[in-house]
């Protein structure tokens, strides 16, 4: 009986465990990729809460006959973390310091810990562990153990195996030990006879692991039998387990050795070249002056950056002229003004070898000398994201990692990557390279669609060929993100058939039932076999006709151009950051699979393609979505360009089609069609909070939030014959938020923009007031919002086309125009207005010599600033920021936080209320609880002044009040700031 029909495992593994089980199509299928290109479908998932429940779900496993795979960030790139068992989902309770020793430079950790969380952990101690791989902000410990990773200043700090000490593991028949360098090899250990084997293993095949195993650093591939040999290596049992991909045991507890942290004085090269082979050339001369990194970006990277919101800036404060590639080098001595040397001596290098900016050709190039730590950052969050910017291509064939990390001598780079760009060539494709160019290691993907056969069997070929240049070059074919399915398959070719036997027997006397993560490094499929792909043989095209227009993704029909945006998703697991930036809230507060964009991506594609039943208007897609936000965090954070709120859009569209709409629904989607209606009546909406019990039933009867007060209408909302000059000069776009609940914003904003001399007109046709439409999207009724759509740009398009900016104060409408607008198929008028539409903040900082002259200081007074999701989405929050900073004197702070959790009607919702709440806890209302009396809270969006309100008893204000508080006319400070 196939795993996924033993309904004596999950009913077993259910009683025995603490942490929960699941065994569902969405969860199995959402844990059925990693971010390689294939898909094997679990038995189950379980979620251990402690070494325990790892104990007890390996046995049970075991007598079910039923295989296990550890899984930490699930971001592995060749299939390690996929398999037909029972997959144990680390990353979700296994995620603790166990133990931290300053002193002596040395850190236990759980393997569920993500790095980035270790290292923050870390620095108030002057400490880092420096396996700094690309995928840091979700990339977990026990992860990068087991696929022995290595990180882009390994040439400094080198790979895991050097910087693991030990490794506490519970083995395939229950048995728990410690592995090191002194326990694991005295003769009471429990493991002595287990260690005594496979010391005689690796001292029989001694020689033959001399002359097979590659002589270069980034050697990952098969086991590290080399450990066990006393003649190579000081022993260490722990280093056999690195590098094992979950296959021998299961590591519950990882020692760490620690480094101090890299001065911030070091320095940075951008050395700027004509040609690729010139820069592969360079490498090797290039790392004589002892950098921790040389790091390669090539012309596709650069391309597709720039193509990118949040990358942009970056490449333009770096970049000079349009070079083929880049090698970022890196100095990170301890004093500074050695870091000031080296990076003069790279410069005299490339002027040595023959490299100047007033050349052409193969010979143009310098060097840019970065200092600033800022702009360094910055250059580092490019690069580390270069895998998702590779494969942020919209086109059908994607670059596929297969040949991706072998790593060569230095002295073969130039040569390697010229022969495999011909290989390519010859298979009718193109590679994009970049990452590890110090340690001959670089990242290449031949760009193929994989739902072709003819695409697959290319794959294949160019394989075999890249492989047998590896071999002749003596380097190693799995240089960095190990064997998996990939490149396992291919160990007889590199290592011979004598070390493969070696392996197996390793794996045999560890293993002999095969329950942990089996044919994975030994006994493996064939790394082409199309039953094991994502895209399998009967991979099913989307027949679900969508309501929005994706045709920025070029196929032959609407229903394949969304699939494609779904499939944009390659699994990399940016979205599952637990710091910076915004994306994903959700994720951040619940830490399931589920409700990260990765979890959602996986679930619309497996709808789509008919591989959960009831297709994306069912359950399952629909509690994939129950949580998220809209964030839009992910349109601009995802560097592939997943944009899951606009994808929530269709979901909804379907869900609404197909069932209709719930009271709830409605109260939200046509609040502004009532609300003229409900501001005249506002006694009895107020009576909802004002009379016991009534809360209550508004629970029971609409689903809203006892706990949570409604918004309070206005006495005197906004009226647009407030703003109504016959020649203006802005258009005042006045949103149902401000206009029905803060109307002193809208005014307050009026003051503002007349105080800089500019003469205002309200949006409007003299009936109804306009509405971008989003509450109606927010339900799923694209064709009512498209209507009210129209509507508005009936009025707004004569203006934009008369270059009259479009001025608005609430993100989530204002930012409708620049947005969704621009998928309602209404053509250029609607791109017309969208590129004439500003956030307030935005106009205000545009125009900033004019307002600032109007402002005076306000004294006594610093401001901290929470930013609205969709502002920072479309990178507007810099501009909030600046726009305050026009007071003089004034002290304004960004509030690092991630989603405020209110998100329209997601904070008043029932079932939603505790994750809001959760969500705002995770950094806002900390900061927000942390601020004296007499500093201000602003917050640019009505959703989060209202969260900040309800949950952290201090009042948030618009940037428009602060403004207008702060005009020379000398008016007196807002109530609400006193």
């Amino acid at each position: 009986m196939p795993a996924a029909l033993r309904p004596g495992l999950e009913r077993r593994l259910k009683a025995a465990l603490k942490g929960e089980v699941r065994a569902d199509a969405a969860t199995r299928g959402r844990y059925a990729t990693d971010a390689s290109h294939y898909q094997v479908m679990p038995a189950a998932v379980a979620f251990p809460r402690d070494a325990e429940d790892v104990a007890a779900a390996i046995a049970i496993a075991r007598e079910e006959g039923v295989a296990v795979t550890p899984r930490g960030g699930g971001t592995s790139q060749n299939g390690q973390t996929i398999n037909t068992g029972l997959v144990l989902d680390c990353s979700r309770h296994l995620n603790r310091i166990l133990e931290l020793d300053p002193a002596n430079r040395r850190a236990v950790v759980q393997p569920g810990l993500v790095l980035d969380e270790l290292n923050r952990a870390l620095a108030p101690y002057g400490l880092w562990f420096p396996v700094d791989v690309s995928t840091a902000s979700r990339a977990t410990l026990g992860g990068m153990a087991g696929n022995n990773s290595c990180g882009a200043r390994s040439l400094r700090f080198g790979t895991m195996r050097d910087n693991v000490r030990a490794i506490e593991a519970i083995l395939p028949d229950g048995t728990a030990a410690r592995f090191d360098d002194r326990a694991s090899l005295r003769n009471d250990s429990p493991i002595a006879p287990l260690v005594s084997d496979l010391r005689a293993i690796a001292a029989r095949e001694a020689d033959e692991i001399e002359a097979r195993f590659p002589k270069v650093q980034r050697r990952v591939g098969g086991y590290n039998l080399d450990a066990l040999v006393p003649a190579r290596n000081p022993p260490n049992l722990a280093h056999l387990l690195v590098g094992s991909e979950g296959t021998l045991a299961f590591s519950t507890a990882i020692e760490l050795a620690l480094s101090p942290v890299l001065p911030r004085h070091r320095t940075l090269g951008a050395c700027h070249f004509g040609s690729f082979h010139a820069a592969m050339e360079s490498a090797q001369h290039i790392v004589t002056l002892a950098p921790v990194g040389v790091e390669l970006v090539d012309r596709t990277m650069i391309e597709l950056a720039r193509e990118i919101a949040i990358f942009r800036p970056t490449l333009e404060a770096f970049l000079r002229g349009e070079p083929e590639a880049l090698l970022l080098v890196e100095f990170a001595e301890h004093d500074a003004a050695t870091n000031r040397r080296r990076l003069k001596d790279l410069a005299a290098l490339m002027g040595d070898l023959g490299f100047g900016w007033d050349r052409t050709g193969a010979r143009f190039g310098g060097v840019m000398e970065i200092t600033d730590p800022a702009l360094q950052g910055a250059i580092n969050q490019l690069r580390t994201a270069g895998l998702n910017i590779m494969m942020s291509m919209k086109e059908e064939g994607k670059p596929i990692s297969f040949v991706e990390d072998c790593a060569v001598p230095l002295e073969h780079l130039a040569d390697y990557t010229t022969r495999l760009t011909a290989v390519f060539e010859r298979h009718g494709t193109r590679g994009t390279w970049y990452a590890h160019a110090g340690s001959g290691c670089l990242h290449v993907r031949p760009v193929l669609n994989l739902k072709l056969e003819k695409d697959v069997r290319a794959m294949r070929a160019i394989a075999e060929e890249a492989f047998a240049m590896v071999r002749a070059y003596k380097g190693s074919h799995s240089g960095e993100h190990g064997d998996g399915i990939v490149r396992s398959e291919f160990h007889a070719f590199m290592f011979g058939d004598r070390l493969v036997r070696a392996f197996e027997a390793v794996k045999d006397r560890v293993d002999p039932r095969g329950v942990m993560n089996p044919n994975r490094i030994v006994r493996p499929p064939r790394m082409d076999d199309r039953t094991l792909f994502r895209y399998h043989p009967d991979y099913a095209p989307s027949t679900h006709a969508p309501a929005l227009d994706w045709s920025e993704f070029p196929r032959a029909t609407p229903a394949a151009a969304f699939q494609a945006a779904v499939e944009m998703c390659n699994n990399n697991g940016a979205c599952r950051a637990l710091a910076g930036a915004v994306m994903c809230p959700s994720y951040r507060a619940t830490r399931e699979e589920r409700d990260v964009t990765r979890g959602r991506a996986n679930t619309l594609r497996l709808a789509l393609s008919g591989q959960l039943a009831g297709g994306i208007a069912s359950d399952d897609v629909a509690e994939a979505l129950s949580l998220c936000v809209s964030c839009k965090a992910c349109r601009r954070e995802c560097p592939t360009g997943v944009d899951m709120a606009r994808m929530k859009i269709e979901v909804l569209a379907a869900r609404t089609a197909a069932r209709g709409l719930s009271l709830r629904d409605r109260l939200v989607a046509f609040l502004p069609a009532y609300a003229p209606y409900a501001a005249r009546l506002r006694a009895l909406a107020h009576a909802r909070d004002a009379i016991p019990g009534l809360a209550r039933l508004s629970e029971r009867i609409a689903g809203l939030a006892a706990a949570r007060p409604l918004p309070a209408w206005a006495r005197a909302p906004w009226r647009d014959d407030e703003a109504s000059l016959a020649d203006p000069d802005v258009i005042l776009f006045a949103d149902t938020f401000n206009r029905w609940f803060e109307p002193e914003n809208l005014r307050d904003a009026a003051r503002v923009l007349r105080a800089g001399g500019f003469r205002l007109a309200a949006a409007a046709d003299g009936g109804r007031p306009l509405c971008c439409g989003r509450t109606y999207l927010a339900a799923g009724l694209v064709d009512r919002a498209r209507a009210e759509a129209r509507r508005s740009l009936a009025v707004l398009a004569p203006h934009a086309r008369a270059g009259r900016p479009i001025v608005g104060l609430e993100p989530s409408c204002l930012l409708t125009l620049r947005d969704e607008w621009l998928a309602l198929g209404l053509g250029e008028t609607a791109r017309l207005v969208a590129d004439r539409a500003l956030l307030f903040e935005e106009f205000v900082d545009h125009n900033a010599a004019r307002i600032t002259a109007a402002l005076a200081p306000l004294a006594g007074r610093r401001v901290i600033v929470h930013g609205h999701c969709h502002s920072k989405a479309f990178g507007a929050f810099p501009a909030v920021i600046r726009a305050l900073k026009a007071i003089p004197d004034l002290p304004v702070a960004p509030i690092e936080s991630s989603c405020c959790g209110m998100a329209g009607a997601f904070g008043y919702q029932a079932e939603t209320l505790s994750v809001s709440r959760a969500m705002a806890e995770l950094s806002l209302l900390p900061a927000v609880r942390a601020a004296d009396p007499h500093t201000l809270i602003v917050a640019n969006g009505t959703s989060c002044r209202h969260q900040i309100a309800d949950l952290g008893g201090r009042a948030a204000l618009s940037p428009a009040r602060v403004l207008a508080s702060a005009l020379r006319q000398g008016d007196a400070v807002p109530r609400m700031m006193s």
